[in-house]
């Protein structure tokens, strides 16, 4: 999940060539999972149509005072200057940026961004003499010693034929600077987490193994609101055909319990927050056949051993300023049985599924849990999509992090 994901984004659009590029911009933003609404100014409305970036929004595009000229409806200027967690001013004619400067509020738009109580980012976009005059290269002084973010136009060929720097900075560009602008402000920013998912397949022989029914989705949701949290997340990952939504998560893929373990010590000393949300095999067979056994007789036994308690090793190993949260899945004494897990291996947080709970557990696009903490604070919650479970996960180890 995009940490632009359910951020309230406003694009203001003044005059220019390059609001074309809008349409795009709009479009990467709302496909971050962004809601974005578009103000323009009366000169940009020659450039591009109201129409196609309200399609694109989904959501109502204004450049006037006035919903309804005839009937008097007013757009609330300041109601959307308190909305937006950002203002992106894209593009910035040299015009808007004078205005800027001088407070003056001749449209919607100049009037929003002096209501805006949020970050305003400019990405500056006029020819090159323009972007070079000294009144454009003071404006712009001006605007960063008020704390405003410049996204720095490119160089290149410019509507004018000539060619140097006063391109407004491709969509891409913007999005990825909105994306570290977020992220820098994100509450696990700097944090290094490690999150394990899946399930471990340990062999019988070269085509059977011993596993269980986990698709890893659980843990896979949790790395990725990890992620949109601002933590470098790391995922250790059993068997699974799942996808991960954020590329920025680093994806180890294991087969066996063994290789799990492994993996999970070399990341956990540099994690801040570790979460084995992966179900690993507690039995493996003792002696493994490298061909395929034919069936012969009517029944056979085979030889188990125990596997390797990763989660135990990982609390005996647990220094001061780490967290680590484990899962228990029940379907008898569930409390009683989570309660004890908590303590024996030493974690801070203990996420309980019951069987006997419909749609929880393994197989499902949902779950039903219920946390507990080391002072034993518990938390029940109702069934909810495995996307939304993580988010209440995420919320409880930032109130642990604190």
């Amino acid at each position: 999940m995009s940490i632009l994901n359910k951020k309230k984004i406003l694009l203001g659009v003044s005059g220019s060539i390059a609001a074309y590029k809008c349409a795009f911009l709009v479009r990467l933003l709302v496909k971050e999972g962004a809601e974005v609404k578009v103000l323009m100014t009366p000169s940009a409305e020659e450039f591009i149509t109201p129409l196609t970036l309200a399609t694109l929004s989904k959501n109502p595009v204004h450049s006037d005072f006035t919903e309804d000229k005839h009937e008097g409806t007013w757009v609330n200027h300041v109601e959307l200057g308190l909305w937006a967690d950002l203002l992106i001013m894209a593009p910035a004619t040299a015009n808007t940026l004078s205005k800027m400067v001088t407070g003056n509020a001749d449209n919607l738009l100049l009037a929003v961004y002096l209501s805006a109580r949020c970050q305003v980012a400019i990405a500056p976009a006029m020819d090159l003499d323009m972007y070079s005059h000294a009144s454009t290269t003071a404006n712009l002084s001006a605007l960063k010693l008020r704390d405003n973010l410049i996204i720095e136009p490119g160089s290149g060929e410019l509507a004018s034929g000539l060619i140097g720097k006063g391109r407004m900075a491709e969509p891409e560009e913007i999005i990825q600077f909105t994306k570290e602008w977020f992220l820098e402000r994100a509450p696990l920013h700097g944090k290094k987490a490690t999150v394990t998912a899946g399930p471990t397949h340990e062999a019988i022989d070269a085509v059977r193994f011993i596993g269980n029914h986990s698709s890893g989705r659980m843990g896979m949701a949790i790395a990725n609101e990890l992620t949109r949290k601002g933590a470098t997340v790391t995922l250790i990952c059993g068997p699974t055909q799942l996808q991960l939504q954020d590329e920025q998560v680093h994806r180890i893929d294991v087969t066996t319990a063994e290789e799990m373990k492994i993996a999970a010590l070399e990341s956990f000393n540099e994690s801040s927050i570790f979460v084995m949300s992966a179900a690993v095999a507690d039995y493996r067979p003792k002696n493994a056949v490298a061909s395929k056994i034919k069936k012969s007789t009517a029944s056979m036994s085979i030889e188990l051993e125990a596997t390797p308690d990763i989660l135990k090793e990982l609390g005996s190993r647990k220094q001061k300023g780490q967290l680590l949260v484990g899962f228990a899945l029940e379907t008898d004494n569930e409390v009683e049985n989570a309660e004890g897990k908590l303590e024996r291996k030493n974690l801070d947080l203990i996420i309980l599924n019951s069987l006997n709970d419909e749609g929880a557990g393994f197989g499902h696009a949902t779950n039903k849990i219920t946390m507990i903490d080391r002072s034993n604070k518990m938390a029940s919650f109702e069934l909810k999509s495995k996307e939304i479970v993580a988010q209440d996960i995420v919320e409880k180890i930032l109130t642990l992090c604190d």
